[in-house]
């Protein structure tokens, strides 16, 4: 995303040079990369911590029901509310690699299915 709002920033260039009233079509491709660059999740043995644009959510690990994937490929976090929210920059791939920095582990699904057709 960051490579693309450079782009986005150079290619508008020629546009907002043409007069001083287009300045501002250089601002669109500058918040894309602000964006790039500060949107993320962080997580610790505590909490996750989900950065945007502007502001931050601390999510404690006690309200996480659940991490999954959504259709599109996100990682998604299902709290004990049933609010569903998205990790910004965590691929639903990346889940597990996730839960390993946080010193948490995740559950053995082999373990949890019932053998009933012995």
């Amino acid at each position: 995303m960051l490579v693309a709002a450079i782009v986005a920033f150079i290619g508008a260039l020629p546009l907002a040079s043409a007069r001083w009233w287009l300045l501002w079509v250089l601002l669109v491709p500058l918040a894309a990369a602000v964006w790039a660059w500060r949107a993320g999740t962080d997580a610790d043995a505590r909490e996750l911590r989900l950065r945007a644009l502007v502001g931050q959510r601390r999510v404690p690990w006690n309200r996480v029901a659940e991490l999954a994937g959504d259709p599109k490929g996100r990682a998604v976090a299902r709290l004990d509310d049933g609010e569903v929210v998205v990790l910004p920059a965590v691929r639903a791939t990346e889940l597990p690699r996730l839960v390993a920095v946080t010193g948490q582990e995740l559950p053995d699904a082999g373990n949890d299915q019932q053998t009933g057709d012995q």
